[in-house]
């Protein structure tokens, strides 16, 4: 029979490994295939941090996705010491709109679904353009301060807030 300090422990372990598995690989996660060539999509971006690749449902005429190359889970299981990662993420983002064209900086969105509105588990950043060129529900789907959408501003600043633990 399990006692509490063991229930405890398989929770820290589960909590743990879905932020990043061990190989950093899921086989259920299909931008994990993605990344890792298994899928054909072609990659606009790979390397051992960040990978970046078309959305297959675009949202605007530029519409792209940025990926953590190791899978990392949603937004809600990051913690502050993945700001940096965000903002690599962020990056990317605006460097791939820079290298299609994309001038205006101040007519993009760039966000995240809020779980439990995003339908992969792996961590990505929608990097949308021109943000004045987006369909109806596009904008609703991609609509900043709503329950199923949130801003790189807004998740930089949740995750700033959070309390270190130790």
């Amino acid at each position: 029979m399990a006692t509490g300090e063991d229930n405890q422990s398989k929770e820290v372990s589960v909590a743990q490994n879905s932020l990043c598995h061990n190989d950093g690989y899921d086989t259920k996660c299909i931008f994990c295939k993605v990344v890792h060539k298994e899928i054909d999509t072609e990659l606009l971006h790979n390397d051992e941090e960040i990978s970046c690749f078309r959305d297959i449902k675009p949202g605007a005429p530029h519409h792209y996705l940025v990926v953590p190359t190791r899978h990392v889970g949603n937004c809600k299981s990051l913690r502050k010491e993945h700001v940096c990662l965000v903002e690599k993420m962020v990056e990317m983002g605006k460097t791939m709109l820079q290298k299609n064209g994309i001038t205006d900086l101040d007519d993009i969105r760039l966000g995240f679904h809020w779980p439990p509105f995003c339908s992969v588990t792996h961590l990505h950043l929608h990097v949308l353009a021109p943000a004045s060129q987006m369909g109806l529900m596009s904008r609703v789907i991609y609509r900043p301060d709503s329950y199923w959408f949130i801003t790189v501003d807004q998740l930089i600043q949740r995750l700033n807030s959070q309390i270190e633990t130790s």
